[in-house]
């Protein structure tokens, strides 16, 4: 008798063992590598960035996490900050991804983006950054001369801004829609600041002179490429990156001129949106962007200039060894105080009126 109990008790405990290591098996199916479970849900993201980088790097993203749903709303940079500033009290988007130095500096001060120090915070200079953690620079962006590459030649083209208002390209520019454009609006403003930082008149004279050359301003980028392509201008101001992507990814007749005084570079930056109603997935989605793996891929297929400074130039592309980016110093910190102030005047005053 005493023995079948305690043959009975080792058939019990066994199975409870088995029991164990079966729940403990199934638990386990549910966790990823670190023994955290999967990330899982939702996240919204408003971006500036082109259609095709968008493509990219959410299918890269839902590679190693597909059980996240990205939902993702493409629109100007300066209308992002208007849509976050207008949803403060009930945000609608969890990441904001894309957008010029002045938009998140103005965000900042607006309150309205979440603080947060990401693993990659040492590898990012103090000037691509926000010192409270509010926005950090993911690429740089040269701002240059764009053009029709079967009409010009990096020869033939203006070489310079103060080119661009020689009169034989009167009609020749298209120019991207202004005030809905961070990209354009912060070109225009650095005009502005080159000529004079403390008297802007030297600069709204300038862009006289260029509204005179100008001949159409394209409502979006996808507007902009169709004209260019189409030769109904030959030349236009926009960024390195996309310009690439366009030659390169869509075959379109493009090409750049690197001004030879210098180049305003942007800083095209992410932030974390107050009262994310997904915060830690957009947490990931932000450090996903930032991990080397992803800046490399992003720099060979998407033509990204990095902002972290820890990248192993050797696994860089040939075209990135290639560039020698000359900037054009300017005063970000004004550019952000004043940007709103020259622009609306630029629109009232100086658009279409020459």
């Amino acid at each position: 008798m005493k023995k079948k109990i305690f043959f009975s008790l080792i058939s019990l405990i066994l199975l409870l063992s088995l029991a164990a290591c079966g729940n403990k098996e199934s638990s386990d199916s549910g966790k990823d590598d670190g023994g955290d479970k999967k990330p899982s849900g939702s996240l919204v993201v408003y971006t500036a960035r082109d259609q095709t980088v968008v493509d990219k790097v959410v299918s890269m993203f839902n590679e190693k996490y597909p059980d996240i749903q990205v939902n993702v709303l493409t629109m100007g940079a300066q209308e992002i900050l208007e849509r976050v500033r207008s949803e403060k009290a009930n945000p609608g988007a969890d990441f904001w991804w894309g957008g010029t130095q002045s938009a998140f500096v103005q965000a900042t001060k607006e309150g309205l983006l979440e603080p947060y120090k990401p693993s990659f915070d040492s590898a990012i200079k103090p000037e691509h950054k926000d010192p409270d953690g509010h926005w950090y620079a993911e690429m740089l962006l040269p701002e240059v001369i764009m053009i029709n590459s079967d009409v010009l030649t990096p020869e033939t083209a203006p070489q310079d801004w103060d080119d661009l208002l020689d009169p034989k390209w009167k009609d020749k520019i298209i120019i991207r829609g202004v005030l809905p454009s961070g990209t354009m609006r912060t070109i225009y403003s650095a005009m502005i600041y080159r000529q004079d930082p403390n008297n802007p008149e030297k600069g709204y004279e300038w862009l006289r002179k260029l509204d005179a050359n100008t001949k159409e301003y394209a409502q979006d980028p996808t507007n902009l490429y169709l004209k260019l392509a189409r030769q109904e201008g030959t030349v236009s101001l926009w960024n390195l990156q996309d310009i690439l992507i366009q030659k390169y990814a869509n075959n379109q007749p493009f090409d750049f001129v690197y001004p030879k005084s210098g180049a305003p570079i942007l800083v095209d930056a992410v932030g974390l949106i107050k009262g994310a109603k997904n915060l830690e997935n957009a947490k990931l989605f932000y450090e996903f962007l930032f991990d080397p793996d992803t800046i490399v891929k992003l720099s060979e297929e998407l033509y990204q200039i990095p902002s972290r400074t820890d990248i192993d130039p050797a696994k860089m592309p040939e075209w990135y060894k290639k560039l020698e980016l000359k900037e054009l110093k300017l005063d970000w910190n004004l550019l952000a105080e004043k940007e709103m102030e020259w622009m609306q005047y630029w629109d009232e005053n100086i658009k279409g009126k020459n």
